[in-house]
């Protein structure tokens, strides 16, 4: 009696992994892409003398990308900290800064918007979209949520919780290129 449900449950089994219900491990782990990012935050404090310049964004094959253009004395900038919350919250006020999109990176860049002499290096025009995202895949919004006490805060809205990455770009010698950090947002896991 015992060999019937065990030759049924071998049949089955055979079954399924011959539609494609079941698959092998290695077909399920080959990563989109080739992306292996994970969601959760990335963060380096190191000291800079850096501010904000700019922000600016662009469409790749396998991901959305946010870049924030930086200033300053030092060549390189790795102050940062990018996580998924709740919500993104202003600095100084406390406020939230909700954002377009089913969750909210929150971009914390460990550089002001003003240098040395206190003179402003980046206003944003419309502190609601910072920059146009309309038609990206990824990312849904881009918003302003402050700078304060040598921090600056942006709300990126993304359409889903999806893998991110954060790297730093030193300055290009010879050029009026300064450091810059990316934010890459895959498109899917």
């Amino acid at each position: 009696m015992n060999r019937i449900p065990t030759r049924l449950l071998v049949i089955v089994l055979a079954a399924l992994f011959a539609v494609g219900v079941i698959s092998p491990a290695s077909a399920a782990a080959k990563p989109y892409c080739g992306i292996t990012w994970g969601s959760l935050p990335k963060s380096v404090e190191t000291p800079s003398r850096n501010m904000i310049l700019d922000v600016r964004a662009g469409q790749h094959a396998c991901f959305d990308r946010l870049v924030v253009d930086l200033g300053g004395r030092d060549l390189t900038f790795r102050s940062y900290d990018v996580r998924y919350v709740p919500v993104v919250i202003q600095d100084g006020s406390g406020d939230p800064v909700p954002v377009r999109g089913a969750a909210d990176l929150q971009i914390l860049v460990r550089a002001p918007v003003q240098d040395e002499d206190g003179r402003v290096t980046y206003q944003p025009d419309d502190r609601r979209e910072l920059v146009n995202v309309s038609g990206f895949r990824t990312f849904r919004q881009v918003a302003w949520a402050g700078s304060f006490e040598g921090q600056s805060t942006i709300a990126l809205g993304v359409r889903a919780r999806l893998p991110f990455r954060v790297f730093t770009l030193a300055a290009l010698p010879g050029s009026e290129q300064g450091p810059r950090m990316v934010i890459d947002v895959a498109h899917r896991w």
